[in-house]
């Protein structure tokens, strides 16, 4: 790789942002992107060589994006580290905030065994263009299937509501809290009471994302939809367990960027890197709202054309 150029750092930087909480898939955007580009952008950019220092931009962007999720959910992390730190002190899981505390814990063992035996595996052999492309439609396309047992499963329960009335009076249907959106100390609440083997199961799903092209948070949103959840806790439980897998994911390669890869476009990392903290900080704020009230289908949508795209693009080109 001849370097890193500036073009290359700001726009991957601000994608990678935005893409690693969209349940699109970053790593398959980090990927498609310079392949439809092309010329050096595909030479400059290429995750799947060993040795490339464009490993070390993508620790920073990881980073980056960590630090951006722990900024927004400061008080809630707060909150469930207490929970961690009293539970193991008095050795006892009775608050809410000990058991979500420990959900996230057991449901991030999964996945980070996974990371650390496949990842390099997965990444220089699956992290070609052609294979990115057809995982990317294939995560649109789980991610449609999530949001249709969600919808099935919303019908059921209408339907269950309707049969069986709470009294002899007529239904009367009340408008929503004027209070606005729900706290996430509720919504945490009723997380913690996801039952142990489940949310393991919600957390393993975030192996798939080992898969360039497959999104974490869409695993885990989709897996959480299967599991019974709405669409507000399954977002939240998903970003949650994306934040130490994240985190952990930049660390353990944190030599990458200090050593030799990192010669020479540190400014470009560091610049890159801003932008994808300020993108994740932005998104999470924005999925945390969308996600109260609408679907994940313009997503699956979004990936099963653009996957398809890029595979006519490779055909043909």
């Amino acid at each position: 790789m001849s370097g890193l150029s500036w073009a290359e750092a700001i726009v991957v930087g601000a994608v990678q942002g935005v893409a690693e909480l969209f349940p699109v898939s970053s790593l398959g955007h980090s990927i498609l992107l310079p392949a439809v580009v092309g010329g050096s952008w595909a030479q400059d950019l290429d995750v799947s060589s060993p040795e490339s220092p464009y490993l070390a931009f993508v620790v920073g962007l990881h980073v980056a994006t960590a630090v951006a999720l722990l900024i927004y959910f400061r008080r809630d992390w707060a909150r469930i580290v207490r929970g961690l730190v009293t539970s193991i002190a008095r050795r006892e899981v009775r608050t809410p905030d000990q058991r979500l505390g420990w959900l996230l814990v057991l449901a991030t063992i999964p996945v980070g065994v996974a990371g650390l035996l496949l990842e390099h595996l997965f990444r220089t052999v699956f992290s070609k263009p052609g294979p990115t492309a057809a995982f990317l439609v294939l995560n649109g396309i789980l991610l449609l299937m999530g949001e249709r047992m969600r919808s099935r499963a919303d019908t059921r329960e209408a339907a269950l509501a309707a049969a069986v009335p709470t009294s002899d009076s007529p239904t009367v249907v009340l408008p929503a809290a004027a209070g606005g959106p729900e706290t996430g100390v509720a919504v945490d609440r009723r997380i913690s009471r996801v039952p142990v083997g489940r949310a393991v199961l919600i957390g393993a799903a975030q192996i798939a994302a080992l898969l360039p092209g497959i999104s974490r948070s869409g695993s885990a949103m989709v897996a959480g939809l299967a599991q019974g959840l709405s669409r507000t806790d399954s977002a939240r439980f998903s970003f949650l367990l994306a934040t130490p897998v994240i985190l952990a994911a930049g660390v353990l390669k944190l030599g990458d960027l200090a050593g030799p890869l990192g010669d020479g476009i540190r400014p470009q990392i560091l610049v890159g890197s801003l932008l994808s903290g300020v993108g994740a900080y932005l998104s999470v704020r924005f999925l945390t709202r969308y996600l109260e009230d609408r679907s994940l289908r313009p997503f699956g949508i979004y990936c099963i054309a653009a996957g398809a795209a890029c595979l006519v693009w490779f055909a043909v080109r």
